[in-house]
């Protein structure tokens, strides 16, 4: 299976060397198959826009850190599908597969490096004694395992587009999906957790208001909708990376479509509609009077920071 790509991929094979559309079936190519031009364009123009939302939406409610997350994942995306685009030209290309395939894998681990950030704010929200552990940490936690995610990812991607070596670009890649995955996992875990044991206790009355708000309620469902998103699309590229290149499940494009294109369209759309400014400037507003009226146990479990 490596040689057949290291054929593809790079055409060193003397049949490959010169491989058009003219002279060349399209099945002979890495995907079996032209990239639809009008869902991909559908794709580049949902990514684009959505990319420029979370930049205003970003720079009005001063969410630094989770408008990198977000405007990194979707102009990334953006060009992913450009590639795939380009694809259309020369299935052969060496640079238009490493494109697609380098932005492709590592976009979706910086939209969930933005979803964990989340967790923290709607655990201060409801009040940081229903939290195993201090908010602050699972900023720290989620979004370090996640950078790591990404960078496992853009080696693997980095080493099998090269075509020096395919076996082992294709396994490092594969760790960094399952390990983005397990990441996914115990963050769903812990906010389960954590949405157990807020029925245990009372919540913080100072955000009473918001919590019973729609614009509260209909983040939760945008976040957890999200959230499940991206789950669904990393579990379908390990099934996708797990038989090897040119597998059945790699040049099936409709499965690709559904699976990733459409999964991360909706888990950026729904935190562009429901984007959680307001949830981060509460969370800020509540650390800041439970200091100036302090409750030590209050103060200790949340670990006040002014920053994201």
């Amino acid at each position: 299976m490596d040689t057949i790509f290291e054929t593809v991929l790079l055409r060193r094979a003397g049949q490959f060397e010169h491989c058009t559309l003219d002279t060349c079936p399209v099945s002979d190519s890495l995907y079996g198959y032209l990239p639809s031009k009008p869902i991909n364009l559908i794709f580049v123009v949902l990514f684009a826009l959505s990319c420029l939302a979370h930049l205003v939406q970003g720079v009005k409610n001063r969410c630094w850190t989770f408008l990198v997350c977000f405007g990194i994942g979707t102009a990334t995306e953006a060009v992913g599908y450009v590639g795939r685009i380009m694809m259309r030209t020369n299935p052969w290309s060496k640079g238009s597969i490493g494109i697609q395939l380098v932005c492709l894998t590592i976009a979706p681990a910086f939209l969930a490096g933005g979803i964990y950030l989340t967790l923290k704010h709607i655990i201060i929200v409801y009040g940081a004694r229903f939290s195993r552990i201090a908010p602050r940490w699972y900023t720290w936690i989620f979004v370090c395992c996640d950078i790591l995610s990404i960078l496992i990812q853009s080696a693997g991607a980095v080493i099998a587009s090269s075509g020096s070596h395919i076996s082992l670009g294709n396994t490092v890649m594969m760790v960094g999906l399952v390990s983005q995955v397990v990441t996914l996992g115990v963050f769903g875990a812990m906010a389960a957790d954590g949405n157990i044991r807020k029925f245990r206790g009372e919540f913080s009355e100072s955000t009473m208001a918001l919590r019973n708000s729609g614009r509260f309620k209909y983040f939760l469902i945008a976040t957890i909708i999200a959230y499940a998103c991206i789950s669904i699309r990393c579990v379908y590229r390990i099934a996708e990376m797990a038989g090897g290149w040119r597998n059945k499940v790699m040049q099936d494009e409709p499965a690709f479509i559904i699976l990733d294109g459409v999964m991360c369209v909706i888990a950026v759309l729904a935190m562009n509609f429901f984007h959680p400014g307001f949830l981060f400037k509460q969370s800020y507003a509540t650390l800041k009077a439970e200091l100036m009226e302090p409750d030590t146990e209050m103060v200790n479990a949340v670990g006040y920071e002014n920053r994201k």
